[in-house]
């Protein structure tokens, strides 16, 4: 249904070393970088961080949660705590969740304020 989500940084190098070492427990690397952006997935570039195009400051939109899928629970508690390491706050540590059967996530802010999940399926 979707080809990519961005979401805007203010300082993009200090966004790329953050996700490249968030998205890493999910299996996800990042497949560009040029000026103004980087993209990150599995074959595809899905998930993009870029400066505005517009010249204005990035904002964290209201209500806006990017979700990551995540291979185990393992690998959504280290989303958490490497991303807990490298400055993000915690929006909700990893534990289920009742939006689904067996669902199990964690929620962060990232360094600019974007919130950002990984969840699991997955029974303990």
């Amino acid at each position: 249904m979707l080809t990519h989500i961005t979401l805007g940084t203010n300082d993009l190098e200090r966004a790329r070393v953050f996700y490249d070492k968030v998205l890493e427990p999910l299996a996800l690397k990042r497949l560009f970088s040029v000026e103004q952006a980087s993209g990150w997935g599995r074959e595809t570039p899905q998930f993009i961080v870029l400066r505005p195009r517009n010249g204005e400051a990035a904002a964290a939109g209201n209500g806006l949660t990017v979700g990551f899928a995540a291979p185990s629970r393992g690998a959504v508690k280290e989303f958490h705590r490497i991303a807990l390491s490298l400055g993000a706050m915690d929006e909700g540590a990893p534990g289920p969740r009742p939006f689904a059967s067996d669902a199990y996530a964690a929620y962060v802010r990232d360094l600019d304020g974007h919130k950002i999940v990984a969840s699991c399926r997955q029974a303990e």
